[in-house]
């Protein structure tokens, strides 16, 4: 475990990229193999899963280190992370280890089955013999929401640095159903044989925003367009007559998609599609509130299916005939993908993502402001010549989304950030007027610089009316404008709408409080929205 704790210490104390890399690549070098198959798994989202609740650590740690729990509470505040603020607390250790990653995560595990009495002491021990970051780390992957700043991407980079084997091949091979309990290190990283598990997705190929005029981008004979449709990103795949549906999380989503079970007889063997999983009903597309009633469901009911059907909008074709073809430029996948779909009768689960033809870049700006006609996000722009590259790379593709909603709401609630931000207010509930009140309807964390952030959290200091734990009640006296992608109905909520995506788009001191946006405001808003306006 000291080895991974000292590699996280040197990841946490750099933001220089080729330092993270290097620091990585050392590790696996050093590393034994099941270490260094349990650091890929973390490091692509495979951690082990939550085994204590955090409330009994927060009990536990108070304990050991002998101060009441309000004490320990208030440390955290200030702290801002509670696996740091256990392994600052808890007292000096009275041994030490030589375990490995490996050994501490499997301990881990083993706690799930345990009366809390058993646990309490496993867990207390396992703090007694750690020094300050071994416990840090140890308490991270013991709540299961371990982040160590190092995306999928570079730890990638790293691993081909360490083994010598190509980048693209290694974000293929990682990528799939699997778990270190399932295999190892030997087996997914260095045994070349991508056929052998038939139900692989490709490397997920993202788009940059793009922030101002597509006229830098080049010519425009050069580009396609077509719609950036809200749904859920993700590869169909058949190969040996089975059906495999990935999201972009690489998640396997097959069984919740029944729809497209037929495609395993109909398309034929060796075919890799990416498109857009888009809910769609009596000839046009749902809004991805109406995908959300099937997100997150262990079973698809009949009713769900009839309520939300959902369809496939292809985007490009990465394998024909059980051949790679990323490689190929953009424009001939797309003529592949064309005459698969002019050749396979899909009953009309399967749709081409259809082009948005232009001849200048002034022609498309129209097509963008009046997106949520089609119920799309925007615009995607594709160069021609482009490859389907692994991940995110600037260049080639490029995501033109429509300016989103706005609201002007009222401050009426502060909560202390986390992590560098643990002694400033970031998070905020906002309201709308309702007559003569203020009805809260969303939450906001992110938008403001700073400076703002420390302005704010001087007068929230100075005029807090109440306190209910760490949120703070303040006086009403500042409107901010609220950006978000989309509203929706909302019967858990007291405004009755819930927002997608929304956070701080500007601090209005200009308007005064009674010209803040009304609950009126808002359900007229959500009928526009509904209607594609």
């Amino acid at each position: 475990m000291r080895a991974f704790a000292n590699l996280y210490t040197r990841l946490d104390q750099t933001t220089k990229t080729n330092t993270k890399v290097a620091e990585l690549a050392r590790f696996f070098d050093q590393a034994n193999d099941e270490d260094r198959l349990w650091t890929v798994a973390i490091l692509s989202h495979r951690r082990p899963k939550r085994t204590v609740n955090t409330t009994l650590l927060r009990h536990w740690a108070a304990e050991l280190a002998g101060i009441p729990l309000w004490l320990f509470e208030e440390s955290y505040h200030v702290v801002g992370d509670l696996s740091e603020a256990i392994a600052l607390t808890l007292p000096k250790a009275h041994s030490s280890n030589k375990q490995g990653l490996t050994y501490w995560i499997e301990y881990i595990k083993a706690l799930d089955k345990l009366e809390e009495t058993e646990k309490k002491q496993r867990v207390t021990d396992a703090w007694m013999q750690m020094d300050y970051t071994e416990r840090l780390v140890f308490n991270k992957l013991i709540m299961g929401g371990f982040r160590i700043g190092v995306s999928q991407k570079l730890m990638v980079r790293a691993l081909a640095q360490s083994t010598a084997i190509d980048e693209n091949t290694l974000a293929h091979r990682i990528m799939g159903d699997w778990t270190p309990d399932k295999t190892t290190f030997e087996d997914l990283i260095l045994t070349k044989d991508p056929l052998e598990d038939v139900s692989k997705p490709y490397p997920f190929y993202l788009a940059y925003a793009l922030e101002d005029s597509p006229d830098d981008l080049g010519l425009p004979k050069d580009w396609i367009a077509e719609r950036k449709w809200d749904g859920i990103r993700g590869q169909l795949i058949v190969r040996k007559g089975e059906l495999f549906v990935w999201s972009r999380g690489e998640e396997l989503v097959t069984d919740k998609f029944p729809e497209y079970h037929p495609l395993a007889e109909i398309l034929p063997n060796g075919t890799v599609i990416d498109g857009e999983i888009l809910p769609y009903k009596d000839g046009q597309p749902l809004t991805f509130n109406d995908l959300q009633t099937r997100i997150g469901r262990k079973n698809v009911t009949k009713k769900i299916l009839e309520k939300a059907p959902v369809v496939l909008v292809a985007y490009d074709l990465l394998e024909w005939e059980g051949q790679d073809i990323r490689e190929r430029p953009m424009e001939e996948r797309r003529a592949l993908l064309e005459q698969l779909l002019e050749q396979t009768e899909t009953d009309g689960i399967l749709m081409l993502s259809e082009r948005v033809n232009f001849s200048t870049w002034q022609e498309l700006e129209p097509e963008r402001q009046n997106a949520r006609q089609y119920h799309s996000e925007g615009l995607m722009l594709k160069h021609k010549g482009s490859p389907y590259r692994s991940g995110r790379k600037k260049g080639d593709w490029w995501k033109w989304k429509v300016e989103p909603l706005t609201i002007d709401a009222v401050m009426i609630y502060a909560q202390r950030g986390h992590g560098r931000r643990a002694n400033l207010y970031t998070d905020f509930t906002f309201a709308v007027w309702d007559d003569k009140q203020l009805v809260p309807f969303t939450k906001a964390y992110s938008g403001l610089t700073d400076k703002e952030f420390r302005e704010i959290t001087a007068w929230v200091r100075r005029n807090t009316i109440d306190r209910f734990g760490p949120v703070r009640s303040v006086e009403p006296a500042h409107v901010f404008e609220i950006a978000f992608e989309g509203i929706r109905k909302s019967s858990r909520h007291k405004s009755g709408v819930a927002l997608r995506f929304p956070r701080i788009s500007r601090w209005r001191k200009d308007k005064p409080l009674k010209e803040a946006n009304t609950l009126e405001d808002l359900h007229q808003l959500l009928k526009l929205y509904e209607e594609g306006g």
